[in-house]
Order: structure tokens, then C-alpha cells, then sequence
């Protein structure tokens, strides 16, 4: 069962999982050794052992602080007696800015303007080219790609709703030569692109790598931004001078 636990894809499941045993041991700690807790001191211990068991199941690192300080603030909420109704808005905002991230596991980055530079040393020239960025944002990579490589035809896919929307408004001109979808990559056929461009998570990498090698044409590329395919070494790597310390890595296919 433990190992079941930390190998699902849904880490959402696997935090509300951490949580609820650390609920029980404390419950059992309790009542075996009649320890007197305050609410605030069960709420840290509580913390701390849903990070110490969300550790051993092999989450990511960055899910310790949330894990260490989640019962904490509900605990410091309730005291100051907040509106319920700011909690929803809270969560509107996060589901409006990050989408279904706890399904997805793919946070939204932003590419820096590095990025974009490096980009468009890459992409070709002298010829009429197909570009989609996977997860695009808020559409600045399209946008600026768009002006300094006006030969190509820039695609963006974006599940997000409020960067979506951004990314709308920004390539409204009738000029603009980006395309932004509102949906999930995963659906989207990748055969009619020279160059695929994802800046992801580690999670998906090799599910991404799999559905590159299925479906795009042979001699098309794909780059990804600092996350780089697992056991699949690239063509190039091109490390840049950013605030993020990104590296953009390129396979033919």
C-alpha cells in the first residue's frame, strides 16, 4: 500500500493522504500518553509530521513548507475569524492563475527574456516555419518571437484561464501571427510543427518524450526550457545567464 501511495500521479492525493496520517498518529499519541496539546502545538505537530511522512513518500521537496505550514495557517484563520468567503476567493484566484496544477503537476513559468533571445537564434531565418509552445502562459514568448521571426507561424496551447486570457488580449492586433487554444496540450496533435517548445516540470518529461516520438514529423525539434528528458541524452544544450539559472535543451527528431 505504501508504495502505491507514493507511485500515483496525483500528488494532491498523496498530500491529503499525508495529512490524514498525521491526523491519526497524533490521535494515537494522544490518547496512549494523554499528552496535553494546545490547538496551536497540535497544529504544528501536525505539520510536522505530514511533511515528515509526505518526505518518505517521495513528494517534491516544495511540498514540505506547504505540508509544515498548512494546518498552521487554517488554525490562525479561524482565530483571526476571517470570512469563509475569503478563502474561496483565494482559491478562485490560484484555480484562475494555475489551473489544474494539482493534477497537471506543471506550475506556470514565465520565460525570461534570455529565453526569448536564444529562441530566436534557433528558429530558422530564411524559410516559413511552424512554432507551438506548450503551456504558453501569458503568450510573451509567441508575442516576441513573433516580431524578431516574422517567416514563422506561432502556435500556443494554454489550460490556465486567467494566463489564457492574457494571452488573448496580448495577440488580439489583426497582424499578430500567433494562435493562442484554450485546452490541454496532451490533446493536441504535435505533426504540424517544426519546433515544439515546453518549459513543464520534471514530472512530465518522459510522457512528453513519448508523445514527440509518436507524433512529430522526422527532422522537426524539440525544446525544452531547464527540464530535461530522462535517460535521453540532447542534441544541444544552450545554458543561460537568467534569473532562473535556464538551460534550453534540444533534440532532433
Amino acid at each position: 500500500m505504501w508504495s502505491f501511495i507514493s507511485h500515483t500521479r496525483l500528488p494532491s492525493l498523496v498530500a491529503l493522504i499525508s495529512q490524514i496520517f498525521a491526523l491519526a498518529l497524533i490521535c494515537i499519541l494522544v490518547m496512549t500518553t494523554a499528552l496535553p496539546l494546545t490547538l496551536f502545538e497540535w497544529a504544528l505537530l501536525q505539520g510536522l509530521m505530514a511533511g515528515f511522512i509526505s518526505y518518505q513518500l517521495k513528494m517534491a521537496i516544495w511540498w514540505l513548507p506547504i505540508h509544515l505550514l498548512f494546518m498552521p495557517a487554517v488554525i490562525t484563520m479561524l482565530a483571526l475569524g476571517l470570512s469563509p468567503l475569503w478563502f474561496g476567493a483565494v482559491f478562485l484566484l490560484l484555480f484562475l492563475v494555475y489551473g489544474k496544477t494539482y493534477r497537471t503537476q506543471v506550475p506556470l513559468y514565465l520565460s525570461s527574456r534570455d529565453v526569448t533571445d536564444a529562441m530566436a537564434l534557433l528558429l530558422p531565418t530564411q524559410r516559413k516555419f511552424s512554432f507551438i509552445d506548450l503551456g504558453s502562459g501569458c503568450g510573451g514568448l509567441l508575442n516576441k518571437l513573433s516580431k524578431t521571426q516574422p517567416h514563422g507561424a506561432y502556435y500556443g496551447v494554454e489550460a490556465a484561464p486567467l494566463p489564457y486570457l492574457i494571452s488573448k488580449i496580448r495577440n488580439l492586433s489583426l497582424f499578430s501571427k500567433c494562435r493562442i487554444k484554450w485546452g490541454d496540450f496532451w490533446q493536441h496533435d504535435l505533426s504540424h510543427y517544426d519546433v515544439v517548445y515546453a518549459y513543464l516540470s520534471p514530472v512530465p518529461m518522459g510522457s512528453l518524450w513519448q508523445k514527440a516520438c509518436q507524433e512529430m514529423r522526422p527532422g522537426s525539434i524539440l525544446i525544452s526550457n531547464t527540464f530535461r528528458i530522462p535517460g535521453v541524452e540532447p542534441e544541444k544544450s544552450i545554458p543561460l545567464n537568467d534569473f532562473s539559472g535556464s538551460t534550453l535543451y534540444l533534440w532532433r527528431i
